[in-house]
């Protein structure tokens, strides 16, 4: 049964910073998209930080804060997040096409 599983998620001040990974017991080097999305309560579920292909995806509201990094030979992603905002709150998922994590939680607040 593949598995995938994040950690690393908590709560953060604003301005601070966190670091997910994602474990992944589906080898990840060639898989063509991988990454992060996020999801609020009622909301849609939005992609954040992507490889597809070569290319790495990044939405405009994380740009210059959130890098997506990868480590092939040990099946992990990474998710570094920088100068959190209160609007970062929310369930980040890993994704290793075609398959789920189940989630960790970010809450950014006072």
């Amino acid at each position: 049964q593949v598995q995938i599983e994040e950690h690393g998620g908590g709560l953060v001040h604003p301005g601070g910073a966190l670091r997910l990974s994602c474990t992944s017991s589906v080898d990840i080097s060639n898989v063509y998209t991988l990454g992060w999305y996020r999801q609020a309560p009622g909301k849609k579920r939005e992609a954040v930080a992507l490889f597809v292909g070569t290319n790495r995806d990044i939405v405009e509201s994380v740009e210059g804060r959130f890098t997506v990094s990868r480590d092939n030979a040990n099946n992990t992603l990474y998710l570094q997040m920088s100068n959190l905002k209160p609007d970062d709150t929310d369930t980040y998922f890993c994704y290793v096409l075609p398959h789920w994590g189940r989630g960790t939680q970010v809450t950014v607040s006072s």
